[in-house]
């Protein structure tokens, strides 16, 4: 049983930031339905690393548990027809498309509130729906760029990096998922639905609340990244990561005199705690220095005694080793719709100190097809017809 036990949920969801969305959504007990294309979306198809077991792409592995699949030809007008009457028994509508999108396709939001007016709409989009950047690819790292989010991570010495990730796809989604268990809940009080809007731009900005909001507000500030070391423009030396003999560790929030005796530089005594503001370079070059003289070993041994928090820089390769991890049950481990092992992340959240169950692992394209069709009124022999004509397709169903 999940929070969202008899909420049905339409993905017409692509790429990252929506199919991760509907799945948080599907974790929680929503029947999330799939509405993807004949060809698979786009994330079938594509995945990071250019990686695929069994021809189950990473992106799928990814984003793709506790969801139904159905493949619809959305420019076919029977396809269009079988698509509405999901739409009339639907409580949320997702998707991530440019803006106008669905419209051309005779989706658009007001079509739908005339088959369903308690639908709950949500978009998300690159820019917003509106505006002059609204047309727009709306690109992790191209708002990585926009957002400000580059030009601050790096050093001074080495100019701006853009993050190894895709924090601004991942913030996005969970943005979009508040926004629509907002608009469930007060639908709940005013029998209404909502339209939710999220974009990426925001999603960016938020990202970087803090940050943003003391350099708008005049913090002092010699340049817009870390300089010696240091992790940001903002906190206070030593902050940030320091090489060692055989890799990289990170400290954390620490007065200058702590570390004094941890790395036998006596001079750090004299630099109080402003000190750590008004002179960063100087202290964080200092700490650079006698951290290049130890092992990681010694560095994590010394630190530790001092009181220091710190921290070794690992790599994906480490996490299974993670006593914490592991101790919090952050990976599942299933079978691909070929049978080969795969890893998957678990939801991140505990409900009464239990992790939601995965109903359905990823599932192979349209293989809910039929069920799915049937159980909005379809006949059998309106369901084959379907298929006959290309408007639909099914595939081998496969359960978790």
């Amino acid at each position: 049983m999940g929070a969202l036990d008899g909420i049905t949920v339409l993905s017409f969801n692509h790429f990252l930031s929506g199919p991760a969305a509907a799945q948080f959504l599907g974790d929680i007990g929503a029947d999330v339905i799939a509405v993807e294309p004949l060809g698979g979306a786009f994330q079938r198809n594509w995945a990071v690393g250019n990686r695929f077991v069994d021809e189950t792409s990473v992106n799928h592995m990814t984003t793709g548990r506790n969801k139904r699949s159905i493949a619809v030809d959305l420019k076919s007008p029977e396809g269009l027809a079988a698509v509405r009457r999901l739409i009339a028994r639907a409580d949320v509508v997702m998707e991530n498309f440019r803006p106008g999108t669905l419209d051309k396709l005779g989706l658009s939001e007001a079509a739908m509130r005339a088959i369903n007016p308690r639908l709950i709409y949500a978009a998300t989009t690159g820019y917003g729906g509106d505006g002059p950047y609204r047309d727009r690819p709306g690109q992790d790292v191209l708002l990585q760029a926009m957002s400000g989010l580059a030009a601050h991570t790096g050093s001074m010495e080495s100019g701006p990096v853009a993050i190894g990730t895709v924090p601004i796809d991942h913030h996005a989604a969970a943005l979009t998922v508040a926004g629509i268990l907002a608009a469930l809940y007060e639908r709940e009080r005013t029998g209404e639905g909502k339209r939710i809007e999220v974009n990426m731009l925001q999603a960016a900005l938020d990202l970087q609340g803090e940050s943003i909001t003391a350099w708008m507000n005049g913090a002092d500030r010699s340049g817009p990244r870390g300089q010696a070391g240091m992790a940001n423009w903002f906190s206070p030396a030593p902050y940030g990561i320091y090489a060692v003999a055989d890799g990289h560790v990170m400290i954390s929030m620490s007065k200058p005199a702590d570390l004094a005796e941890a790395l036998n530089l006596p001079q750090l005594a004299d630099f109080s705690e402003k000190d750590g503001f008004d002179k960063r370079g100087d202290i964080s070059a200092m700490v650079a220095g006698g951290m290049a003289a130890l092992t990681a070993a010694q560095a994590l041994d010394r630190l530790a005694k001092a009181g220091v928090w710190h921290e070794l820089v690992r790599d994906y390769d480490s996490l299974r080793d993670n006593p914490q991890v592991e101790h919090l049950g952050a990976f599942i481990d299933a079978r691909t719709q070929g049978g080969s092992p795969m890893t998957l992340l678990s939801h991140p959240i505990r409900y009464d100190g239990e992790l939601p169950e995965v109903r359905l692992t990823p599932q192979p394209l349209g293989g809910q097809t039929r069920e799915v069709l049937a159980e909005v009124g379809l006949s059998q022999g309106e369901i084959d017809a379907l298929i006959a004509s290309g408007a639909v397709a099914q595939t081998e169903k496969m359960r978790g």
